[in-house]
């Protein structure tokens, strides 16, 4: 498709549900999918006292618009089925019952199935196209119209609610490898997953913003009582003057260090990319040692022998992760670029681009803070073969990169000047503009995948999750709305940003963040009836905050569902703890169900005067014993760490047990 014909559909759509005087809002499209076995809230706007009926499966439904245009008819629960026609339309002014039609908007192709809204930061972004390696033969199979997609386009608004989302440009598309290709993989393989266990449609929502914190999701009014200083800070960028005017002049400052770095840079116009650069003089570096600690540009180099066979053929390069941003050459022709650290380098190499014998590879680094360097635990290697799409099973054809590079800096810049406003990470803006305008559209529940913004200062985390619940519940009239949370994966920040922390090895007990913050998700799971948790500690990577294993976390997340949503008793999720008895030189701890047994790391008790300690533990039925070498202990701990490297407490089926701190009673 041409950007000029898909502008054009844009502005259809736009066309189609706001034309005349009917109007509806975004989320009602031809498509999409309605929740079956609930109510179905229809609303929307026309002229003030204007009768506007809708029809469906051959009944007609009638509502008067009030002074303000606005109008709601709630459709009678219905079961799983379509494709249906549903019509809106107005019939004369001033309420009359009679007369023609005078404006109509008709969708086709309506489902009625499951409806999920997914929510929350970065990991619930993470695309299908960056989990593809994982999954290859499976997302080329993608094809499934009952699975439909929705991607909520980012918005912000700091004075009150909207009364609609943008226009976006995923409206309810049915699942093929094209439409998801840059839509949430956790969404989805969920979609995909509740599909093939229920048969009905889905309709998958996403909404969710890269490094947001909890609080831009909630309302002012849940916040203005306990966090005031939340609301008042908004309050100082309810100003559209001067975002605009912010925004401008970091997109200006942005731009001349750009320009200044190309033209102090003695690397540009090929000279350090080039298969015959002089680089005899430059510095060696060990790929897992190298960090640069400067602002502007510097320079990497190795060489690379490719035989006659592989000669001229396409390859991909991995690159691993880089920290920050990065351009990429081979044999002086750029065969990628990537601005920011957190997406995998997988770089096309065209045909006829690599040679028989010696070729270079070089990599210009771009740093604005921080260390640049490579990120270890990834892969670094040229890639062969039909197979070298994939990275679950690596390709067989690959040549792994030399650890050794040439190095030679380009040119030293000062900071860049910034006055980013990122209203996104605002107390209430989200809230405000693309959770407000969806409600009361009906789903079956919500998952909840955020936290990792938050792990700075976990202590109000708990509380705040409840009052996310509590007002979203609240918002859709629904108090018993079911949600999923999902825990916080494993993650060593200090490995993404080069600057490494002195505060533990991950081995020796240490009061992490991240592990505050997961137990703080846990507890307002457990202590909720219409919630679960999805733990997913050993689904992350130590070096990635964006784990690659989405299609396991959808499926956790579907576990939770099968229990909360449809009451599925056989279901077993990860193990719960029930109850801790204390006695000479133990704590027994008892689960809810059997646990695999053995002995069991990343335990640890509190002495009486609160320090921890490692300790020895060993499970076995529903039991975890855990050995106190002396004293009255007063805590047990479990995973609290970032990176629970020897955590692998699990059930019998092999779910983990989520990280927990648990006070012991005397």
């Amino acid at each position: 498709m041409t950007k000029r014909t898909f502008f054009f559909f844009a502005a259809l759509i736009v066309w189609s549900t706001s034309f005349g005087a009917v109007q509806l809002p975004q989320l009602f499209q031809s498509g999409m999918v309605l929740q079956r076995g609930k109510p179905i809230p229809v609303w929307g706007t026309a002229n003030p006292q204007e009768l506007v009926s809708v029809s469906w499966q051959k009944k007609t439904y009638t509502a008067l618009t009030g002074a303000d245009g606005r109008w709601r008819i709630d459709l009678p629960a219905t079961k799983a089925g379509g494709p249906y026609v549903l019509t809106v339309s107005t019939v004369g002014a001033n309420g009359a019952a009679a007369g023609p039609v005078t404006d109509a908007v008709t969708l086709t192709d309506v489902m009625v199935g499951d409806v999920w809204l997914l929510s929350g930061q970065s990991n619930i972004d993470v695309t299908i196209e960056r989990v593809y390696p994982q999954y290859t033969d499976e997302i080329e199979r993608f094809d499934n119209s009952n699975i439909r997609l929705f991607r909520v386009q980012n918005e912000t608004a700091t004075h009150g609610p909207k009364s609609d989302i943008r226009p976006t440009a995923i409206n309810w598309k049915p699942l093929t490898k094209q439409n998801a290709w840059l839509f949430s993989a956790v969404g989805t393989f969920l979609g995909k997953r509740m599909w093939e266990k229920n048969h009905v449609a889905q309709g998958i929502i996403v909404n969710s913003w890269g490094g947001t914190p909890i609080e831009a999701w909630l309302p002012a009014d849940s916040l203005q009582r306990d966090y005031p200083q939340l609301v008042s800070k908004v309050q100082l960028y309810d100003n559209p003057d001067f975002i605009k005017a912010q925004q401008h002049a970091n997109q200006l400052a942005n731009d001349r260090w750009s320009a200044l770095l190309d033209v102090q840079d003695p690397g540009i116009a090929g000279r350090f990319s080039a298969l015959d650069c002089d680089d005899s003089n430059w510095a060696v570096v060990n790929q897992d040692e190298w960090k640069w600690r400067g602002i502007g540009s510097t320079w990497l180099r190795q060489y690379v022998i490719i035989d006659k066979a592989h000669a001229g053929q396409p390859a991909r390069l991995l690159l691993g992760t880089l920290f920050d941003a990065d351009i990429t050459y081979v044999n002086g022709r750029q065969v990628g670029r990537t601005y920011y650290q957190y997406p995998p380098r997988r770089y096309d190499i065209p045909e006829g681009v690599l040679r028989e014998g010696v070729n270079v590879i070089a990599v210009r680094f771009i740093n604005k803070y921080g260390s640049a360097h490579f990120i270890p635990q990834k892969p670094y290697m040229l890639c062969f073969g039909p197979d070298r799409f994939s990275q679950n099973p690596m390709p067989k054809d690959v040549i792994p990169l030399d650890k050794l590079w040439r190095n030679h800096d380009g040119a030293a810049m000062p900071p860049c000047p910034s006055g980013d406003v990122s209203l996104q990470n605002m107390a209430t803006t989200l809230y405000n503009a693309v959770v407000y305008p969806l409600a009361p559209f009906a789903v079956s529940g919500v998952v909840w995948y955020q936290g990792e913004s938050n792990t700075g200062n976990p202590k109000p985390y708990a509380d705040l999750l409840r009052k996310l619940m509590g007002s979203w519940r609240t918002l859709w009239q629904e108090p018993a709305l079911p949600f999923c949370i999902v825990q916080l994966a494993n993650y060593d920040g200090r490995q993404q940003t080069g600057n490494p922390s002195p505060i533990t090895d991950q081995t020796s007990p240490v009061n992490s963040n991240w592990a505050q913050l997961r137990e703080a998700q846990r507890t307002v799971a457990r202590d909720d009836a219409y919630a679960e948790l999805a733990c997913i500690i050993d689904l992350g990577e130590t070096v990635d905050i964006h784990p690659l294993r989405k299609r396991e976390v959808a499926e956790r997340v579907g576990l939770c569902f099968d229990r909360l949503v449809f009451n599925d008793k056989k279901v077993k999720l990860s193990p719960k703890l029930l109850t801790a008895v204390t006695a000479e030189g133990m704590v027994t701890l008892t689960f809810d169900q059997p646990l695999g047994e053995g002995a069991i790391g990343d335990c640890e008790y509190a002495d009486e005067m609160g320090v921890f300690h490692n300790a020895n533990a060993t499970a076995t039925g529903n039991r975890l014993v855990i050995s106190i070498p002396s004293g009255r202990p007063v805590a047990i701990r479990y995973a609290w760490k970032d990176n629970p490297v020897l955590a692998n407490l699990c059930s019998a089926a092999g779910l983990p047990v989520a990280p927990f701190e648990h006070r012991l009673e005397y």
